[in-house]
């Protein structure tokens, strides 16, 4: 089990999305891809969870979230490799963790919550809930915005993720966040090339 949720060794910078639901991350992630030339890492919860709705009727259960994390690490594992610049991730397993904590009474799979705390990202981008509410299938707590906001920035505090808040439209989100990770890549220079 530990094997699947650990993340491999890979020479790129990696970048997070993270916040809540419907607050602009996919948009974002593809439009970063897209400028660096690089690839994004879906959300594997996304098309777990539709599956699970559209066959079953059921959302997310706890037992669903270890599935979840394996799926996520495969797909960031194997798009890893494809990248010697930037890996834009839509999500990370401290994102599954925060849901899983905010949906299930505060509990969290301790596997889970080991490999979200272990895996190491350079730089998270904080989205904000400024941006308009989009319903759909899996989306299902909008008049919950401002908790989960605030449960994603006291999981990057708590555990002393570095971040940047995105607030905005999206061509501000997006020249903040291609600001940030230009900086990241004078850093690390030949490092990552």
């Amino acid at each position: 089990m530990e094997k699947v949720l650990t993340q491999q060794p890979a020479n790129c910078i990696k970048i997070v999305l993270f916040g809540p639901e419907s607050t602009g991350k996919t948009t974002l992630s593809q439009q970063l891809a897209r400028h660096y030339h690089s690839v994004w890492v879906p959300e594997y919860a996304r098309d777990y969870l539709q599956n699970k709705w559209n066959n079953e009727r059921k959302t997310c259960e706890p037992k669903d979230l270890l599935p979840i994390a394996i799926g996520q690490m495969a797909l960031e594992n194997n798009l890893a490799q494809k990248t010697d610049s930037v890996l834009i991730c839509d999500t990370d397993l401290l994102e599954t963790k925060v849901y899983s904590e905010a949906y299930y009474s505060g509990i969290c799979d301790p596997t889970l919550e080991k490999y979200a705390l272990k895996n190491i990202y350079d730089l998270y981008f904080l989205t904000y809930i400024d941006t308009p509410w989009e319903a759909d299938d899996l989306r299902d707590k909008p008049e919950e915005r401002e908790a989960m906001f605030k449960a994603f920035e006291s999981a990057l505090i708590k555990h002393k993720k570095p971040y940047v808040l995105l607030k905005g439209d999206k061509k501000t989100r997006l020249e903040l966040a291609i600001k940030h990770i230009d900086l990241l890549l004078e850093k690390f220079g030949d490092a990552v090339q």
